[in-house]
């Protein structure tokens, strides 16, 4: 019994010290943020007599303690969330992860101060009120492999700039209020990243450099994009969902070769015409087509995986023909 009460007393000795993992620096860091976001309910937990890689929202490094992960994501409603995004943020410069997702009282511009967290792999702020420009200082972030900047306020050009992240995975500046062309430097992308870029104000053509990339998916959809998009497909590609849809493009889809990967595929509501190539039916996985409402003619591709789709993947062109479509005339 006098062992047990040894031992126990030992742990309760050294226990405080085990328990303190919080580097100060990083903890003096997450109070003033806290501060600087106005004290929000949702942040309650970060006490300063606590220890920070307990505090809800944080993650600290298993063998370091320093702060790799903020996770802000509100979801409830009425929580008192109102600020801007302060520069404090920089100030916890092993972050790899930041996330500010679902607060609506979120305003202001993206402050320069995020460039300087160059450890991060995973940005993401999304679902608030933030406004002005995509800033080219996030080019800085060159460890970044993922940037969600979507459903914000965001407004005005994409800057070229954003090609210079060689490890970039996934970009998503959809659902916002950005205007001008794609940016023709896309094209050098190291990493051919899934580009999510819909329901913005984007005119103007598609860049040809796009022809030297290979994303996963592309979703253009709901923008003001005119011409062709030949550059987003060809035989040796592998990209597998790509949505134009509600465009102003124009071109001979006749003339394109789609990849063998697509899954999916959607073209309506634009101005292409022509006659869908044979090698469409040749897709084998493609689970997912709508080309209406466009101007284009002839007869649907038949003996493939085409008319598993119904008519309302074909209707509203100018004269498409054959199943699931009414027959063509004199073709019997």
């Amino acid at each position: 019994m006098a062992l047990v009460f040894r031992l126990c007393l030992l742990l309760m000795l050294i226990s405080p010290a085990l328990a303190v993992l919080c580097n100060p620096a990083d903890k003096k860091a997450l109070l003033q943020l806290k501060h600087d976001l106005n004290d929000p309910y949702l942040l309650a937990s970060w006490s300063p007599d606590t220890d920070c890689c307990y505090w809800y929202t944080v993650k600290c490094d298993r063998k370091t303690h320093r702060i790799i992960s903020l996770s802000i994501l509100n979801s409830v409603p009425d929580t008192n969330f109102s600020s801007q995004i302060p520069p404090s943020i920089a100030d916890l410069p092993y972050l790899q992860t930041l996330i500010l997702h679902k607060l609506p009282n979120l305003t202001g511009p993206l402050p320069p101060a995020i460039s300087k967290l160059t450890s991060l792999s995973y940005l993401t702020i999304s679902w608030t009120n933030l406004s002005g420009p995509v800033p080219d200082s996030l080019a800085r972030l060159q460890n970044l492999q993922f940037l969600d900047l979507s459903f914000n306020n965001l407004s005005g050009p994409i800057p070229g700039s954003l090609s210079l992240l060689p490890k970039l995975i996934s970009l998503s500046l959809d659902r916002n209020k950005l205007t001008g062309p794609i940016p023709d430097s896309f094209g050098s992308f190291n990493s051919s990243p899934a580009l999510f870029l819909s329901h913005n104000q984007l005119s103007g053509r598609i860049p040809p450099s796009l022809a030297n990339q290979d994303p996963s998916r592309i979703e253009l959809q709901r923008n003001r994009l005119e011409g062709d998009a030949y550059m987003l497909f060809g035989p040796n590609k592998t990209t597998q969902m790509v949505d134009l849809s509600r465009n102003l493009l124009s071109f001979d889809v006749g003339r394109v070769e789609f990849p063998a990967s697509l899954i999916s595929l959607d073209l309506n509501h634009n101005m292409i015409y022509g006659t869908l190539p044979q090698g469409l039916k040749a897709v084998d996985f493609l689970q997912m087509l709508n080309v209406s409402y466009n101007r284009m003619c002839g007869e649907i591709p038949q003996g493939g995986r085409l008319q598993r789709f119904d008519v309302s993947a074909y209707f509203h062109n100018k004269c498409l023909c054959g199943s699931p479509l009414p027959a063509c005339k004199g073709l019997d």
